[in-house]
């Protein structure tokens, strides 16, 4: 990391906040969960997104106008640090959370209306307005190429690439965790993917080396 962290902020208190995401890990994975040290950078990086910190988020490279691309190994934690992290925003900004492999199963039984629920019909309506949702998409490369009717479809793919654009007119927030690397993310679903994850998302990794914590 390039920059040291002091876990010091304008917006929060990192011991108070640390102290209710592990009681609300608590309460929804059970008594078991518990945020270890080593996890704070990520932690912090995430406190100074989900609370608008503009001052760490200048000083930790990360832009508050994006989503974020959650990256680890297996079993680091992933998931439940991006599904607490939900409860630190007020209701109507929270992100929903949906694993990759439901997305899928959805196509396989609903067909293209799944892309369109993603994306073109991924919209609130507020105060005489259209807001966009904003989707944490869990596990991004679990899902596999699935046939609806004969026809390849990348489903991912095309949810992401239409939520780019979205992204860019109106401002829609995707987030994604994965156990890809950039070059596993190219492979699987192209360099124009990859490209747009780089435009729209905060890239915050893992150790490559942290263990299993479900082991």
């Amino acid at each position: 990391m390039p920059k040291t962290i002091t876990y010091k902020s304008n917006k929060f208190y990192f011991d108070e906040c640390l102290s209710f995401l592990e009681k609300t890990g608590k309460k929804i994975y059970g008594p078991k969960f518990n945020l270890i040290e080593e996890d704070h950078p990520i932690i912090f990086k995430l406190f100074t997104y989900f609370f608008r910190d503009q001052e760490n988020a200048n000083l930790l490279d990360i832009d508050l106008k994006k989503g974020i691309l959650l990256m680890g190994p297996i079993g680091c934690g992933k998931t439940s640090l991006m599904n607490i992290m939900r409860f630190i925003r007020s209701q109507e900004d929270q992100h929903l959370m949906i694993s990759t492999r439901k997305i899928s199963y959805d196509f396989i039984q609903n067909g293209y209306q799944v892309i369109e629920k993603y994306s073109d019909r991924s919209f609130k309506f507020k105060t005489d307005e259209w807001i966009p949702k904003h989707y944490c998409f869990d596990d991004l490369g679990v899902e596999n190429s699935l046939k609806y009717f004969g026809n390849d479809c990348n489903v991912m793919t095309e949810i992401l690439l239409s939520r780019y654009d979205y992204f860019i007119s109106h401002k829609m927030l995707t987030h994604i965790t994965t156990n890809l690397d950039s070059d596993e993310i190219e492979k699987l679903y192209g360099s124009r993917v990859r490209s747009r994850l780089r435009e729209m998302m905060n890239l915050i990794t893992y150790n490559p080396n942290i263990h299993d914590k479900r082991s």
